[in-house]
């Protein structure tokens, strides 16, 4: 594997970077949302992780609700198989190769879609898509809940939301533009909680419901 990849971004950026990227979440404070949106998700069933990295949400969600089915999934195989590393022991948990916008599952398999910090990194067209297969493989009543930077944040949430602010994928996070592109897709969206975080500028939180 090489650096270079034409249509998707490494966990870390960069492939050289990927062994440091479990410390940069933890130095970021991402443990206290992962619990945040493992909370606010009531998780049952059948449960999907799109762009699961090297599988911290995937694996902590499994160990907070160890009767539900979990399956992680990605587009980069190196931070795949870290997932797979830390998911060895625990049953009902599985990580498999796939993008957002092209996900191999059936129509309305499962109860819960869970994204973390995924969806800024991608572009206005490939957002569209995501949207539309989480809405295809979510059942009815299914929901879809999410946390990234964005929502209505402005310059005072901090040097990490300026620095934010300046890249062209994240103008699609801002506002009411992560609502609008899931109520486009035919899910109910809205916001549950948003915060100011010192190190990651503004975190906001999303439960989307298939009607």
């Amino acid at each position: 594997m090489t650096d270079y990849h034409p249509d998707y971004l490494p966990a870390a950026g960069r492939d050289g970077f990927l062994p440091a990227y479990d410390q940069l979440t933890r130095a970021l404070g991402m443990g206290a949302a992962y619990n945040t949106l493992i909370s606010q998700a009531e998780l049952t069933g059948k449960v999907l992780e799109i762009g699961c990295g090297t599988g911290n949400l995937t694996v902590r969600a499994k160990l907070a609700q160890p009767g539900v089915e979990l399956i992680g999934c990605d587009p980069d195989p190196l931070a795949l198989a870290r997932a797979r590393r830390k998911a060895q022991g625990l049953t009902g948990i599985q990580f498999e190769r796939a993008y957002a916008q092209r996900l191999p599952f059936a129509d309305g398999e499962f109860d819960r879609v869970l994204s973390s910090m995924m969806l800024h990194h991608l572009d206005q067209d490939t957002k569209v898509a995501a949207a539309a297969e989480i809405a295809r493989v979510l059942r009815p009543g299914g929901r879809l809940h999410l946390v990234d930077v964005g929502g209505h944040m402005t310059r005072q949430d901090g040097v990490v939301a300026r620095y934010m602010l300046r890249g062209h994928h994240i103008n699609g996070n801002l506002g009411d533009a992560i609502p609008r592109l899931l109520s486009d897709a035919g899910l109910d969206c809205t916001q549950v909680a948003t915060q100011r975080r010192r190190r990651l500028g503004r975190l906001s939180y999303y439960r989307a419901v298939r009607t």
